[in-house]
């Protein structure tokens, strides 16, 4: 008899490992932090488990990766939709920000960890003000992270001058490090926001420290022609001379990527990030997923923050990356569910530079595993588990979440986080907004 923690068993596991194997009738096993055992239910060695995961059925997979975040922008979700970006964040958001300290972002960011622990999401990856505090959340309710502070060349609400944001950086960097959820990275905000001297010294810093450099590029036609004029060059070439294209670096949103700068991202081994929705919402464009995955290019899906999309559902995300490429295409193959899927699990995963340890179900990796169920009548009947993931399901049909070994949601209840106290801390903060607009900081709230 072998002992372990935890068993899953009596439902469709979906590896995502290099083989792409898919058990129909799967059991893993879960020691400690990691996963012990996987394999057919019927050849697997004698286990006594504390506890019994019984799938009754449903989808055994690997957590979700959502590749880019600003979590707790979770407290404007619906503040001002449908304004042009400008008016949004120069009468809106940028108000708001700028009054805004620690307990605001720690209050976003449990709010966001709640949404994604409850739809499936185990990793994200984020960039915001008041980190620190956005570390915090996300270790007290036992989710995986790769942060850190945005840096640009204005002052800050948080730090001021960019000196300090150095030095917050590094104290973060010193804070988490080893920690088993929370992972620092080094987030210049934009090439339009950041002098070629600040992102040099990103550059530097995340070389010495052996972090990534995560960063928005190429969002816009207007950014890709502010680069242009003020460079002489596309944004990835001006990464390119200042010595940030390489392996370190992820690159978010990626929708207006010139042809000639595709062979060049891959030999440099350059990953990127996709938020399909908010890049719809705002009008900015689609991202020429299968072109890049075609080059050779790793390709992560995030939601973006919920005041460009509205939430942190990444099956939904799936969905629309899917649907978008074949439309974007006129290619009815193109970006297909299984590719999709991956994206949000094991190639989410190297896109973050963490697929050692997370984004397939194997032996030795984290146990950061999530049970779906499929016994509902928009699952049924079911004859491929990929399309149905990312063209039926949801976030509300994900009954388990597991993130290194711990249990965080038991069907559909929360168990690192009191989901009441979390949902009035945030009604609390609404009323916060609220006062601030009414102010006069913004031209308040629109009819």
């Amino acid at each position: 008899m072998i002992d372990v923690d935890t068993i899953v068993k009596n439902g469709i596991v979906l590896t995502m490992d290099d083989q792409g194997r898919k058990i129909d009738q799967g059991l893993v096993a879960v020691s400690g932090d990691s996963i012990h055992w996987v394999g057919e239910e019927d050849s697997a060695p004698a286990f006594s488990a504390t506890t019994t995961i019984d799938a009754r059925g449903g989808i055994i997979s690997p957590g979700l990766v959502n590749g880019h975040t600003h979590a707790a922008m979770s407290l404007f979700r619906g503040l001002a939709d449908d304004l042009p970006l400008m008016e949004w964040l120069n009468d809106y958001i940028f108000p708001i920000e700028r009054r805004m300290d620690e307990d605001f972002v720690y209050t976003g960011t449990i709010l966001a960890c709640a949404e994604m622990i409850l739809s499936g999401t185990t990793t994200f990856c984020d960039m915001y003000l008041f980190e620190e505090a956005a570390a915090r959340a996300a270790h007290e309710a036992g989710m995986r992270c790769l942060l850190g502070e945005v840096l640009y060349d204005f002052p800050s609400p948080n730090y001021g001058e960019i000196d300090n944001g150095f030095s917050y950086v590094q104290d973060m960097i010193e804070r988490w490090h080893d920690d088993p959820l929370v992972s620092i990275a080094i987030e210049p905000h934009a090439l339009y926001t950041c002098t070629p001297q600040l992102l040099k010294r990103v550059g530097s810093m995340a070389e010495r420290h052996h972090l990534p450099v995560i960063t928005h590029v190429a969002e816009t036609t207007s950014e890709v022609d502010e680069i242009h004029r003020r460079y002489g060059k596309t944004p990835f070439r001006h990464l390119h001379d200042l010595g940030l294209l390489n392996s370190r670096l992820i690159a978010v949103h990626c929708v207006h990527v010139e042809d000639q700068d595709l062979s060049l991202l891959a030999e440099k081994g350059v990953r990127m990030v996709t938020t399909p929705e908010s890049n719809m919402k705002l009008a900015s464009g689609a991202a020429r997923v299968k072109i890049y995955q075609d080059a050779g290019l790793t390709v992560g899906l995030g939601t973006d923050g919920c005041a460009s999309n509205n939430d942190l559902d990444m099956f939904g995300e799936m969905d629309t990356v899917s649907k978008l490429g074949k439309i974007s295409t006129m290619d009815p193959t193109a970006v297909p569910a299984p590719v999709v899927y991956k994206m949000a699990t094991i190639e989410g995963a190297k896109a973050l530079g963490m697929e050692k340890s997370i984004g397939s179900i194997e032996p030795g990796k984290k146990a950061d595993i999530i049970v779906i169920d499929t016994n509902t009548p928009h699952m049924t009947p079911m004859y491929e588990p990929f399309s149905h993931l990312v063209y039926a399901a949801n976030g509300g049909d994900v009954t388990h979440t597991m993130i290194g070994g711990r249990l965080v949601m038991q069907d559909r209840r929360l168990l690192t986080l009191d989901l009441e106290d979390v949902l009035e801390a945030a009604r609390s903060k609404q009323k916060t907004v609220l006062g601030w607009l009414g102010e006069g900081t913004g031209k308040g709230l629109k009819p």
